[in-house]
């Protein structure tokens, strides 16, 4: 029991009777020309693995289908409810019709079908995931509560998907092609300024920081702007430091991705200021040394 909470509902309980979240439906199996059915329009899922479709795809070439397709009937044709890769790998077999179960779903209950196929069976990557989780709570005017208990979530988990979403768009495409996990974009959302979080990440990813090595990590790359904004606000008598332009933090993730090490540019003036790099160990400072003399 402490498995199956852990791991949500799963889609038989979509399918099955008497279930507690009154989405229960019975579901009668026959078979369909495969050019009937539809692609599910709730489908959360938006990049499917070619090697893993081809395997699939041989599989059935040489076994069938051994686990039938779920569809609703639409007038004379059928829309998939959960599917999606037997159906892509039947029709890359050339299968001319596959064993269904058809049920008599609600859009509601096929966004549910679809969340929870992916989430349990496939793995959604964690964008896919957290837009999944927005566009039903937004849908269907849900709490984080409601739709953890519905799909056999913790609420948290629900939360800390969707505040992904809060990150700029680099970063979400960085989580989203695996330079980046939950755990190091929950590091960065706590830092709040975007334009930090984009140079942290891009340190997190040349470095191949681990999440631990981000949270100290983290702290003293805040940690290094902190104190030489102080002493330019001092040395000026209490102006503020010039501002930096978008070509001169252009420079910098230039410079930082060069390096891969933190850089800052500190301007002090028309034209005065410091390129400043920083180094954590005797390493990083040999490497560093080593460019420069090159």
């Amino acid at each position: 029991m402490d498995k199956k909470s852990r791991l949500g509902r799963g889609l038989d309980a979509l399918l099955s009777n008497g279930d507690e979240g009154g989405v229960a439906t019975g579901g009668s199996q026959t078979k369909v020309p495969v050019e009937t059915i539809e692609q599910n329009p709730f489908q959360p899922r938006k990049a499917f693995d070619t090697d893993e479709l081809a395997s699939l795809c041989a599989s059935i070439r040489t076994h069938g289908i051994l686990q039938p397709l779920v569809v609703r009937q639409v007038g004379e044709r059928y829309q998939l409810v959960a599917g999606e890769r037997r159906l892509r790998a039947a029709r890359d077999a050339g299968l001319e019709s596959v064993p269904v179960t058809v049920v008599d779903f609600n859009d509601q209950q096929i966004l549910e079908a679809a969340l929870i196929e992916n989430i349990q069976r496939a793995d959604l990557n964690p964008i896919e995931k957290a837009q999944g989780f927005k566009d039903y709570l937004t849908r269907y005017r849900m709490t984080h509560e409601q739709l953890a208990a519905r799909l056999g979530l913790g609420r948290a988990t629900i939360t800390n998907l969707v505040a992904l979403l809060e990150l700029p768009p680099e970063l979400q495409d960085a989580v989203r092609v695996g330079q980046l996990s939950t755990g190091h974009a929950k590091i960065l959302k706590g830092i709040g300024d975007s334009a930090k979080q984009i140079a942290l990440s891009k340190e997190i990813i040349a470095r191949g920081l681990s999440v631990h090595a981000t949270e100290a990590f983290a702290k003293q790359f805040l940690a290094s702007a902190e104190p030489s904004a102080a002493k330019n606000d001092e040395s000026s008598g209490g102006r503020a430091p010039a501002e930096k332009t978008a070509h001169v933090q252009g420079i910098e993730n230039e410079l930082r991705q060069k390096f891969s090490t933190r850089v800052e540019i500190r301007v002090k003036g028309k034209d005065k200021g410091q390129i400043v790099l920083t180094f954590d160990t005797n390493d990083d400072f040999e490497r560093l040394l080593e460019f420069l003399r090159r």
